[in-house]
């Protein structure tokens, strides 16, 4: 059993505590206001970033001290949004949130995952037609095997999950996010994912 604290209690944060308290772990979620998020975040050994993208950077910032010697997990996508309020683009063009989180944090040990999918094939992934992949970045070997059990305890087999490398790898899955609006357009708002095929 982990101490989790989930940032974010919308249908993303929501979905992945409870699976993760299914699976055992001992989880707090905590909205994105300072007060809990920064004591949410006080008692946990994996902090996971389910807040809205956009704030992600000021909301965790604010919370150095708090997430110093933690994994944060970071699952967000920071965009601004079109006309519709779906992804238009990237907010940080030629970088990435999870890198921006690194740099800020240099002491929290930072993992992007989960980030390439809707919400709900983050905690069923067997609930697609063909196999999903799932991909890790982060400087960590060691943090990215804590995130690789974490990912099995949420039914990601281990041929599914891909770690790409250092963090630097994360602005490749974050700019996937682009993919998104067009595919929801095409074929309306069903559980997707991407997927390697080899």
């Amino acid at each position: 059993m982990t101490t989790i604290a989930v940032l974010g209690n919308g249908r993303v944060g929501g979905n992945l505590a409870a699976a993760l308290t299914r699976a055992g772990h001992e989880v707090t979620v905590a909205d994105s206001t300072p007060g809990a998020a920064a004591e949410a975040a006080r008692s946990a050994r994996i902090v996971i970033n389910a807040t809205p993208g956009a704030g992600s950077l000021e909301r965790l910032t604010a919370l150095r001290d708090e997430l110093r010697g933690t994994l944060l997990v970071d699952v967000a996508n920071a965009t601004t949004d079109g006309p519709d309020g779906l992804p238009a683009d990237l907010l940080h063009p030629g970088s990435s949130l999870a890198e921006r989180l690194q740099e800020a944090l240099p002491e929290t040990q930072v993992v992007k995952t989960l980030n390439t999918m809707l919400f709900p094939v983050m905690t069923a992934p067997a609930m697609l037609a063909q196999p999903p992949t799932v991909f890790l970045s982060g400087d960590s070997p060691r943090a990215k095997e804590t995130v690789r059990e974490l990912l099995t305890d949420l039914g990601w087999r281990d041929e599914w999950i891909t770690d790409l490398g250092g963090i630097g790898t994360a602005r490749a899955t974050e700019a996937a996010i682009l993919f998104v609006p067009h595919v929801i357009r095409s074929g309306g708002f069903v559980p997707f994912a991407v997927s390697i095929a080899r």
